[in-house]
């Protein structure tokens, strides 16, 4: 369009340049920009043609008035600040979702519900609008997000199942479970008997499952599942955890702990007691997201793939603000063994 041209000025080209230049209304502009909904083929492409010549940038406040979209998300993470900066399932999922958003314009937003705050500031976020969807993990048992995301309507996909309305709420999970049961059932094949738990926190669904996939191998083996410690997925946890299981358990010979942070702690404390592993006690953790091959021994593991998982999750969700009404969906991932020194 040689006719269509604009000296540049210093200030950015506005809507009604641009419409100017289109030879059409302000209004016909606006919807080309935001859609081309209602606009003829030959009006689109005279504003197309404008926005290029003036080298014009849509206000994105401005736009997401008219398409109700803001092209951004959330990662809701209802946790503390420490544990989200230091544990890796988190940087793993920030990097699924990040690759996943990759080839679309929006942008990731991440909200931490800090505790003291059960959630009452995110939820508000939220509740106005601020992004298109969410995406929630490392969710517990009481801070209500399952509920009130569900009634609200927002678009969104769990990262684990939810304590409840899981009939109301997509979400991707590792089968925990499974998990658990081969992580025992590895130290049971290796011939421990005396075989204790540091379990993870009992107001999430992951380490609830992780420890009744450990009680049902020690059942179908016929041995004691009172060797029982909670920790909060956290290194410092797993070291107390240890010690209370080997004060209140002197005889035990394998461990399995449900976060490989924890087993780094429990590794560190047999160390201080001077019990081998895995000659004393067997250790299996779960995870294997980096941290289980720099323990010493290198640490056995369940493999769960955090990436795998958000970027499974954000596929989910991005399927959701595409179309008006999607069905639930649940997606299951497989866990796996993976075998290094400590068992």
């Amino acid at each position: 369009m040689t006719e269509r041209t604009r000296v540049r000025s210093a200030e950015p080209p506005t809507l009604d340049e641009v419409a100017s230049l289109a030879g059409v209304s302000r209004a016909t502009a606006s919807r080309a920009i935001n859609g081309g909904s209602r606009v003829s083929p030959q009006a689109l492409s005279a504003v197309q043609e404008a926005v290029i010549a003036l080298g014009y940038v849509p206000n994105r406040a401005a736009r997401s008035l008219v398409t109700r979209r803001t092209d951004s998300v959330a990662m809701v993470v209802p946790e503390p600040d420490e544990r989200v900066f230091t544990d890796p399932f988190f940087s793993d999922w920030l990097r699924g979702v990040s690759t996943a958003l990759e080839p679309t314009d929006i942008q990731l937003v991440l909200l931490l519900a800090r505790p003291g705050d059960p959630g009452a500031r995110t939820m508000r976020y939220l509740r106005n609008r601020h992004v298109d969807g969410a995406l929630v993990i490392s969710h517990h048992h009481g801070d209500g997000l399952t509920e009130e995301l569900a009634e609200m309507g927002l678009p969104c996909v769990f990262g684990g199942r939810p304590w409840s309305g899981a009939d109301r709420i997509s979400y991707v999970d590792v089968d925990n479970r499974a998990g658990g049961r081969l992580a025992t059932e590895a130290l049971v094949e290796r011939g421990c008997r005396r075989i204790a738990t540091v379990a993870g926190p009992a107001d999430m669904t992951a380490a609830v499952d992780r420890l009744e996939g450990w009680r049902d191998a020690l059942r179908k083996a016929g041995l004691s599942d009172e060797r029982l410690v909670h920790g909060n997925f956290t290194i410092e946890s797993g070291a107390q955890a240890t010690r209370q299981l080997l004060e209140d358990h002197p005889d035990i010979d394998g461990i399995f702990v449900a976060s490989d942070l924890m087993a780094s702690g429990a590794l560190s404390v047999l160390a201080a007691r001077g019990l081998g592993v895995p000659d004393d006690v067997a250790v299996v953790g779960y995870d294997d997201l980096g941290v289980a091959e720099r323990t010493d021994p290198p640490l056995t593991t369940i493999r769960q793939s955090a990436t795998q998982m958000a970027e499974r999750a954000t596929a989910l969700l991005l399927e959701q603000l595409g179309r008006t009404a999607v069905p639930v969906k649940h997606e299951i991932l497989a866990p796996e063994l993976v075998r290094r020194a400590t068992a």
